[in-house]
């Protein structure tokens, strides 16, 4: 990774752009675009005006625009020319802080776990933490979840504190846990759980709300690291095609983090933020969303709220118990009323909800909270539910009627079945992962990653959505392949319908007239290629506002 971001920033060093208020046409172009409609346009001719907005696509044959001194000409020479891409769900802080901490994801097996902690140990003498995410008890098939000995056996000397994959739990070594207090009397927070042996013993990973009683005794990163952890992430981003980004739980520090870019002229991808609950909207915009900022790169424009966990702890919300752990259905955060009282205020205030649902009962809470308060607020917030992931095929349909988007991330897909139908059954994936279904019933969706739950790569996004597979070419296919996405419904997912739910339709997600000039030069064409080839697309270069934000360097 540490490679990748060298090479990334040094290639953008190297990116040359058209001066200020000049005009730009590209021609030879091998154009792609959607329009609102989603109806794909081909063109030949990008014309960008001296504001970074499209004057004109043309096709091939057309009468070139004139240009004036001072003017940039570029001939692509047939390369493919894409839109940008946006990812309607990711936590940009997460990737941040995560790019200069432990990943755990390419572990294999406990042993590899260990292994790479202790190596990573070894590297951070001065840490008083050592850090992590990325771990998956599913892909070493360990069949419960790691322990605190075995944690300790990678590295004891100073507290470790490991995320899950899904951000949804964390593993604690002895030393972390002693530092936060935790004994066998510590008790589980609502909407958290402890993971305890027979006798009641804490085993080491606390799942959900109950992180937070190993996270109040771990040093936060320093405004520093945090800067530099930024500035990494905006370059990795456009480094693999994103100019815009849906943030899922903007904190004030990071609107303040966020806001000091926008200042300096540093804003390479376009963020819309959804503050971290209501506390983080009172402290950022306590009276009403914020209008687009500098030149439509940030804004605040909904509140991020939760209704459950995550499937591969055991922590989503589910109508029935788990099918390899009858004892539990999961957590519920939040009562009914309690739901509809946040939904309410949030859109009385201005704002769209987007709230994190992943098992059938909280996705049907979060709908019975949104078809309550429609009368009153109507459909203006396009509000949405976050992930969507395992629904109830009866109230599949709901979400059009209410006209709910269903956010939802492809790559969680191919990475959850391994596990999906182990937690529920095969009868309950009826309604689960179920994109095509959506779009069928006339819902809205936009596609995203949850990076760095998953890759931030949108282009195995695409390759998910349209395959059904991972990255391995598994399972043959497709995994319920019924679901899969057509390119150019997944293309719109990551653009015209992903800038929809944003708010930032007629601004971004589509090269026509008057849509901001954020398109990327890619290595191959993915409307030739194989579906296989997709996850293999390269970014040559990505421009925002019609200026180039990144160049790859040549091999």
């Amino acid at each position: 990774m540490r490679l990748l971001l060298a090479a990334v920033l040094a290639a953008t060093c190297l990116a040359s752009a058209p001066a200020d208020a000049a005009k730009t046409l590209i021609v030879n172009a091998n154009g792609y675009t959607l329009d609102a409609q989603g109806n794909l346009r081909r063109f030949n001719t990008l014309f960008v005006g001296d504001d970074g907005k499209v004057l004109a696509i043309l096709p091939r044959g057309s009468a070139e625009p004139k240009l004036a001194a001072g003017d940039y000409k570029l001939d692509a020479k047939g390369r493919t020319l894409f839109p940008g891409l946006i990812d309607a769900h990711g936590h940009v802080m997460g990737l941040a802080v995560g790019l200069r901490q432990l990943d755990l994801t390419p572990a294999t097996s406990l042993a590899d776990a260990q292994a790479r902690i202790t190596a990573h140990a070894a590297k951070q003498t001065t840490a008083r933490w050592i850090r992590g995410r990325g771990w998956n008890q599913v892909v070493w098939n360990l069949g419960r979840f790691p322990t605190t000995a075995e944690l300790d056996a990678a590295h004891a000397e100073r507290p470790v504190w490991l995320e899950r994959v899904d951000g949804h739990a964390g593993w604690a070594n002895s030393a972390a846990m002693k530092a936060a207090g935790i004994t066998r009397a510590s008790k589980d927070p609502p909407g958290g759980r402890i993971i305890r042996d027979a006798a009641g013993n804490p085993t080491g990973v606390f799942v959900d709300s109950a992180m937070a009683l190993i996270e109040k005794a771990a040093p936060p990163p320093s405004a520093g690291e945090r800067e530099k952890g930024f500035e990494a992430a905006l370059e990795y981003m456009a480094s693999l095609g994103l100019t815009g980004v849906h943030d899922m739980g903007t904190t004030p520090e990071d609107w303040a983090l966020f806001r000091s870019f926008g200042d300096a002229g540093r804003l390479t991808v376009r963020i819309t933020s959804y503050a971290a609950g209501m506390e983080s909207m009172e402290a950022i915009a306590p009276l009403r969303p914020t209008p687009w900022l500098y030149q439509d790169r940030l804004a605040l424009k909904g509140i991020k709220l939760y209704t459950d966990g995550a499937l591969g702890s055991r922590g989503a919300w589910m109508l029935l118990p788990y099918t390899d752990e009858p004892g539990t259905r999961g957590l519920s955060f939040v009562d009914d009323t309690k739901q509809k009282n946040l939904f309410s205020r949030a859109n009385f205030l201005g704002y769209q909800v987007a709230v994190h649902a992943i098992g059938d009962a909280a996705n049907r809470q979060a709908l019975d909270s949104f078809a309550e308060i429609r009368p009153t607020y109507g459909d203006t917030f396009r509000n949405r539910i976050e992930h969507a992931q395992v629904v109830d095929p009866v109230d599949i349909p709901r979400f059009a009627e209410l006209k709910i988007i269903a956010s939802v991330q492809p790559t969680h897909a191919t990475s959850d079945k391994a596990m999906a139908e182990d937690r529920i059954g095969a009868q309950r994936l009826e309604g689960a992962y179920a994109w095509r279904t959506f779009l069928k019933s006339g819902a809205r969706i936009a596609l995203g990653s949850d990076f760095p739950v998953e890759p931030v790569n949108p282009f195995w996004g695409l390759h998910a959505a349209v395959t059904r597979q991972d990255r391995d070419d598994q399972p043959p296919g497709g995994w319920r392949p019924q679901e899969a996405l057509t390119l150019q419904q997944a293309l719109a997912g990551f653009t015209v319908d992903a800038a929809w739910a944003g708010h930032m339709d007629g601004r971004a997600g589509a090269l026509t007239e008057g849509h901001w000039a954020d398109f990327l030069f890619l290595d191959r064409d993915p409307f030739t290629i194989g579906p296989a080839e997709l996850k293999q697309v390269g970014v040559e270069e990505t421009w925002l506002a019609g200026k180039r934000v990144f160049v790859k360097k040549p091999n």
